[in-house]
């Protein structure tokens, strides 16, 4: 409120004839007055870091000096970038404990939010093994379902699976039936269709519905859905996705009559559900501070969801995350709201944590060269100790099967034991292994060398000390995938790519720098992915191996 009013008095100000020599003073300060800011509140930062002795202990690690002042501050909202393996959790733990141990705020009163059960459960045992405390850690999902419980509204949660067992029914029960529905549909594929087109199609039905529930559109949005594809495609095109929308709309209608028969709710439901129900009622715990971990991957609700809880509670807010990991839009999420933090919270300062503890220097900076191509990710210089000359290993080899077995071996004799291999689809590692591995859920081992095989997707918030990274193909299943979005899903979809592939080199990026050490990547020789023909011109940290490895 002081800045807003030194703000009011600065424009009454500078507009007078004449100017008293405390005046002038005033606005010669008041147009330096950011800078001043930032001396003071570094001066004063040194000194409560000072004072601040669990900064020294934080799990056992001391917090740096960028961690430092992400604990310490105390701004109503706050954003937090930090790079890969640059210690989030350990920054996040240490805000906690700072909360509790220094400004006396009740572990109740804190709300933690992660994106998935695994982090919610690793942070809740981390807390509790070692500062012997509870706090409210959650999900998205379950927050909802504990604001539905506290208004005294019961649902059950319904499978996953369920939008696609619906889905099923309509198109293998119901079309058949129905001369209408099999009008659309010869519409959308043709009369002549293949397994695989209907396969596709029921995907696309699945993610367009999930997006649209995602984005909390009224049921009504399909009509302005409807207007807008007339003027966007030709004839032919038009009464395609004409057919589709109304195909997609029976669908959704029946998917959700039959959540409201059963009394459940998908996740989409939990969170548009919690929303209206805080509107109206506005009865939550009262929180005095909101903590959110990977926050690149807020959707537009959970966005909603947070700042309904924040308007009711006036909870100080703390955001975590990093733009260049944001990698699930197809499920909703929205980098803009990660991007324009400062827009949607008026009174709002950003952090960066450049210090990073698992990559060499070397490939930071290849991944970070890579993925800033894009036009608006946030310009990072990330720093770390760790050096490894050339960590980078781009491995040629046509025959997929024994590329993989040859860098086994490799590192078996350098005794490397710990080795994830990532791909970009589930069943990638299908074309580089035979009946001689052995197989226990995602761990694979030949002779005596094992490796966890995990998309990269799922390796996020993961790392390893040496990573393998198959299907680097320039091809329609490869890296960058060839595969593009429907042009329908665009009304569903609130971001888009303005630089090609920008998804993607961020997906790219994730598996880079999930190894401590080095990263290999099995190519073929001809028809090598457009990411590894722009990183090998980094010749100074990226190796190339053409002949077999020994």
């Amino acid at each position: 409120m002081l800045k807003e009013q030194y703000k009011t008095l600065y424009k009454t100000t500078k507009y007078k004839r004449k100017l008293s020599k405390i005046e002038k003073t005033f606005l010669h300060d008041y147009k330096n007055i950011n800078s001043f800011i930032e001396i003071h509140n570094n001066n004063y930062l040194k000194i409560l870091r000072s004072q601040t002795p669990i900064l020294d202990k934080v799990n056992g690690y001391p917090l740096d000096e960028y961690q430092s002042r992400v604990v310490l501050s105390n701004e109503p909202a706050t954003l937090v970038i930090a790079g890969a393996g640059s210690g989030k959790s350990l920054t996040i733990i240490g805000k906690i404990i700072y909360l509790v141990k220094n400004c006396n705020i009740n572990p109740e009163d804190i709300l933690c939010i992660s994106f998935t059960n695994d982090a919610t459960i690793n942070l809740k045992n981390n807390i509790q093994k070692n500062y012997n405390f509870d706090i409210n850690i959650y999900t998205f999902h379950k927050l909802s379902l504990e604001i539905l419980k506290q208004n005294n509204i019961e649902y059950q949660i319904s499978p996953e699976e369920h939008l696609s067992t619906i889905i099923d029914n309509f198109i293998d029960n119901i079309v058949p039936k129905s001369s209408i529905y099999q009008k659309h549909l010869t519409r959308i594929l043709g009369k002549a269709y293949s397994k695989k087109e209907l396969i596709n199609l029921k995907r696309l039905i699945q993610t367009f519905i999930n997006l649209y529930k995602s984005n909390n559109y009224n049921i009504s949005y399909y009509l302005i859905i409807l207007k807008k594809i007339k003027y966007t495609f030709n004839i032919k095109e038009y009464i395609k996705n004409k057919s589709l929308i109304l195909f997609i709309f029976n669908i959704h209608i029946m998917y959700q009559d039959s959540l409201d028969k059963e009394k459940s709710l998908d996740f989409n439901d939990m969170i548009n559900k919690s929303i209206s129900v805080l509107k109206e009622n506005k009865i939550i715990k009262k929180y005095k501070y909101i903590i959110v971990d990977e926050y690149q991957d807020t959707s537009l609700t959970k966005f909603n969801l947070l700042n309904e809880i924040i308007n009711i509670t006036g909870a100080y807010f703390l955001a975590v995350g990093d733009d260049f990991q944001s990698i699930y839009r197809f499920t909703g999420c929205n980098l803009h709201i990660f991007l324009n933090f400062t827009k949607y919270f008026k009174y709002s300062k950003i952090f960066h944590i450049i210090n990073t503890y698992r990559n060499p220097q070397e490939l930071i900076n290849v991944a970070g060269n890579f993925v800033m191509k894009n036009k608006y990710q946030q310009h990072k210089n990330l720093v770390s100790q760790k050096h490894l000359p050339k960590p980078i290993i781009i491995y040629y080899q046509d025959n997929k099967i024994q590329s993989l077995k040859d860098l086994l071996i490799y590192l078996d004799k350098q005794n490397i034991k710990e080795i994830m291999v990532l791909g970009r689809n589930n069943k990638d590692i299908t074309k580089y292994i035979d009946n001689t591995y052995k197989q226990n859920n995602d761990i694979y081992t030949y002779q005596n060398i094992s490796f966890r095989y995990l998309t990269i997707h799922k390796s996020k918030g993961l790392e390893s000390n040496t990573v393998i990274i198959i299907n680097m193909e320039n091809s329609l299943l490869g890296m960058p995938t060839k595969i593009k979005d429907e042009k329908i899903l665009k009304y569903v979809n609130n971001t888009k790519d303005i630089y090609p592939y920008e998804e993607e080199r961020r997906l790219f990026y994730v598996a880079l720098t999930r190894t401590k050490n080095k990263t290999y990547i099995i190519s073929p020789t001809k028809n090598e992915s457009l990411f590894i023909t722009e990183i090998k011109k980094d010749k100074k940290n990226v190796l190339q191996i053409k002949n077999r490895l020994k």
